[in-house]
This record gives C-alpha cells, sequence and structure tokens, in this order.
C-alpha cells in the first residue's frame, strides 16, 4: 500500500496545484515540470544534494521553467510586432539604373528614329515614410498585447512556485523511501531473531515445527517488502534528478531529514486573502481577462476610419552630382462602407473570448479559495495522523517486546510474536506516509499561498 501512496506523490504537483495558462497559447502541460534540461556530465563523486540545492537546481534547469520562459519571449516578440504598427516605417532605397531600348520592340517604328536608344541611366536615392495616424484598431491589438506579456512574464514567475511544489514532493519522496526501507530493514532484523528463536526451539523439541514456518514465512515476506521498498527508491531518485537536470547516471545522496512542525496558522480568512494579493497565476488571468477586453474593442474600432500618411523625398539624376531633390506626399482617409459580416464575425468571436477570459478569472478566484482551504484541511489532518501513527509505532514496539518475551520464556507460541511483528510494520508504515503527507501538505499551501519560494517557513512549521 505504502508504494502506491509514494507512486503517486511523484505526479501530486500536478494534480494538487491549480493548472496554468499562457497567453494565446496552450500553457504548457504540467507534466513538463517532471522533466528538465540535463546539465554536466556524471562525476564518480557522491554528489551530497540538500532540499535547498535541489530546488535551486530545479529553478535553473526545469523544463516547466523553461517553457514558460519561452512562452514569456513569444509574447514580448508578439508586443514589439504590434508596437510597429503604430509608429512610422521609414525605408532607405539606392538605385543605380542603367538601360538601352529597342524602339521597334516596343511598337515604335517612326521614320528618323533610331532603331536603339540608350545605354543611359540614372541614379535615385530615396527615404519613404508610411505611417497610420489614426488607426484605433491597431492601438487596442497593442494594448491586448501589453497585457498578454504581462500575463506571460506572471505565468513564468509562478512556475516557479511549481518547480518548488514539484522538486519539494520528489526530495520529500525519495526521504520518505529511505526511511520505510530503514523501517523494513529494522524488521527484517528482528524477523530474523525471531527465525532463529524459533529454529533453535524447534531444533530442542520445546516448540512446534509450525512456529518454525511461521516464522520463516514473516522473514521471507519482510525480505520481498524490503526489495520492493529499495525499487521504489531507486525509481523516485531517478524522478528526482529528471526534476533538477541530474544526469541519470550520478550518484547522490540526500543531506537533509525529514522535517516535522506542527503548523498553527489556521486564520483561513487571513491566508485566503494573501493568496489572492500573491498568486501569480491569478494575477495573468487577470491580464488575460484585459488583453480580452482590448480585443473586443479592437474589433469595435475596425468600424472606424483610419488615416495613413506616405511620403517619399529623394535625390534622382544622371548622376549623384548632377541630380535634384523630388518629393512625393499622400494622405489617405479609408472609411470602411459595407464590411458588416465581417465586423459582426469578428466582434461575436472577441465578445466570446472575453466570456471565456471571464468564465476562467471567476473560476480561478473560487479555486484560489479552495487550493487554500484543502491544503489546510490536509495539513490539520496529517498532524493529527502523525501524532497517532507516533503513539501507533510505541505502542507496536512494547506489544512485539513483549509478545518475543513471553514466547522465549515459553509461555506461549510465536503466533503473537507474528500478529505483533505485522502491527509494528502497519504502524511504522503509516508514520512515514502521514509524515510525508504533512510536509507535501505544507508545500502544497506554499503554493496556494503564492509563497512557494519561502516553503521553508511551512516546512518548519513557523
Amino acid at each position: 500500500m505504502l508504494g502506491a501512496v509514494f507512486g503517486l506523490g511523484v505526479v501530486l504537483a500536478a494534480v494538487s496545484a491549480p493548472s496554468q495558462t499562457a497567453p494565446q497559447a496552450a500553457a504548457p502541460n504540467a507534466g513538463s515540470f517532471q522533466g528538465s534540461v540535463v546539465k554536466g556530465e556524471a562525476s564518480p563523486q557522491v554528489l551530497e544534494l540538500s532540499l535547498d540545492d535541489a530546488i535551486a537546481r530545479g529553478l535553473n534547469t526545469n523544463l516547466g521553467i523553461i517553457l514558460n520562459g519561452a512562452e514569456a519571449a513569444t509574447a514580448r516578440a508578439e508586443r514589439l510586432s504590434q508596437l510597429q504598427s503604430l509608429l512610422p516605417s521609414v525605408d532607405l532605397n539606392a538605385k543605380e539604373t542603367v538601360s538601352q531600348v529597342d524602339l521597334p520592340a516596343e511598337g515604335l517604328r517612326l521614320p528618323g528614329l533610331p532603331k536603339i536608344i540608350g545605354p543611359f541611366g540614372y541614379t535615385d536615392v530615396r527615404a519613404s515614410l508610411s505611417w497610420s495616424l489614426v488607426d484605433l484598431a491597431s492601438l487596442r491589438d497593442y494594448m491586448a498585447a501589453r497585457h498578454n506579456f504581462a500575463a506571460a512574464q506572471l505565468t513564468a514567475e509562478d512556475a516557479r512556485d511549481m518547480v518548488v511544489l514539484t522538486v519539494g514532493n520528489a526530495y520529500l519522496l525519495v526521504l520518505a523511501d529511505q526511511a520505510q526501507i530503514a523501517s523494513v530493514q529494522a524488521q527484517v532484523d528482528t524477523a530474523k531473531v525471531s527465525l532463529d528463536q524459533a529454529v533453535a526451539n524447534h531444533n530442542a523439541g520445546t516448540a512446534p515445527m509450525l512456529d518454525e514456518l511461521r516464522a520463516r514465512v514473516d522473514y521471507q515476506s519482510l525480505q520481498q517488502q524490503l526489495i520492493s521498498a529499495q525499487d521504489a527508491l531507486a525509481k523516485d531518485e531517478l524522478a528526482l534528478a529528471r526534476t533538477i537536470g541530474l544526469p541519470l547516471a550520478q550518484q547522490f545522496t540526500l543531506t537533509d531529514q525529514e522535517p516535522y512542525a506542527v503548523f498553527d496558522q489556521l486564520d483561513v480568512q487571513a491566508l485566503i486573502a494573501q493568496a489572492h494579493a500573491n498568486r501569480k497565476d491569478l494575477a495573468a488571468l487577470v491580464e488575460q481577462a484585459r488583453a480580452a477586453e482590448e480585443q473586443r474593442k479592437a474589433a469595435t474600432a475596425d468600424r472606424l476610419p483610419t488615416l495613413k500618411a506616405d511620403a517619399d523625398y529623394g535625390d534622382i539624376g544622371t548622376t549623384l552630382a548632377h541630380s535634384h531633390g523630388t518629393v512625393d506626399a499622400t494622405g489617405t482617409l479609408s472609411v470602411p462602407v459595407f464590411k458588416e459580416f465581417a465586423f459582426r464575425g469578428e466582434a461575436q468571436q472577441a465578445q466570446a473570448q472575453l466570456n471565456i477570459a471571464q468564465a476562467q478569472l471567476s473560476d480561478k478566484n473560487a479555486q484560489v479559495d479552495a487550493d487554500v482551504r484543502d491544503a489546510l484541511l490536509d495539513i490539520e489532518s496529517a498532524q493529527k495522523q502523525v501524532e497517532v501513527a507516533r503513539s501507533s509505532v510505541d505502542l507496536a514496539k512494547e506489544a512485539l517486546k513483549e509478545a518475543q518475551e513471553r514466547y522465549a520464556n515459553g509461555v506461549s507460541d510465536n503466533l503473537a510474536v507474528s500478529e505483533a511483528q505485522q502491527s509494528l510494520a502497519q504502524a511504522d508504515n503509516q508514520y512515514v506516509v502521514s509524515l510525508y503527507r504533512d510536509n507535501v501538505a505544507k508545500l502544497s499551501l506554499a503554493r496556494a499561498l503564492g509563497a512557494g519560494q519561502n516553503y521553508k517557513t511551512y516546512l518548519g512549521g513557523k
């Protein structure tokens, strides 16, 4: 059962944290935070890895960070493209022309005219300017691009909290695996003592063969559990390495111990207010809603007249020394007369996108509340489970000790010993799981509050 719980832990960050939305594009899949860009080569030395080191590596190499950064760069480029539509466009052209004309080929066959004219040429150096002086639709599009860029930046910042949650969860999962292995190994050692005792008693004729068989089954069952736990640890170490960009062949050891401290900040309303103020994914949706509003206004502005100015100035002549300046300027007023169906279609599409953005924003506000409340409920429940599990472990150890003494003194058979060993295994299992859940719940709370990078405050229970 513990293996199933821990197996789910590697995707907890993607499941428990709110999904993200990038502007005008699908956000990188939450599973991308389970990957990374590998940096460096594996070294023969064993790497000592603290939780701080792991998170720092994740913030530099995690695939979710990189993809969200690329989305922000794309939004920045779109903003610059939209800005250019509001600014004058100036081009410089230099032309050198040499021509020779065949008049008969052009249809000119007049007496006295030569058949071939040229070669002749001219030089033309010219600058041209084009500027949309009045174009409200382009202005609205630029404002929308600005909001989309702001949303992309906020989403990239929010990705950092997601990395903290993902890497922290993976680190805690490996710690839990190690604790589970230590627990099972201790149970294997205890079972071996019981097995040796049962074998000795059977050989001495003071205990039946059933006692030896029962002790051997218990011992081998625990050996199987130890093998499974070691396999889970190896896989979870690979998953941790994948999230922080370590070469998979790199051996490492965790230097931190699994923390535990009672978390007593249970002012729900204050924490919800903090979450609404700090959550970057919520702020990103606000910016996206504003962008959708600007796009809706841009669709309306398409009906308005536009004013455009075009001008060019340059020198033209047979050579630059024998040239003369020329200028041409044009102002164009464009008034849409009949594009009703196109305008209506654009307006309806923009309104639909605005409705979607507003609905997502409303849902996100409710989701922020739910994230905080869920995390607090998980913390409260996990803390109670930790305390109960601690007591259960102490009681199970005492029961096992008493059962072993009774068996050693010949008061009872080893059935009680077997049952006590199973009870201790279950109690140890529950303690490891509850401690892991408590720490992951605290990381989830930090994420829900938009304070993932202050994770130590929550893991420390302060």
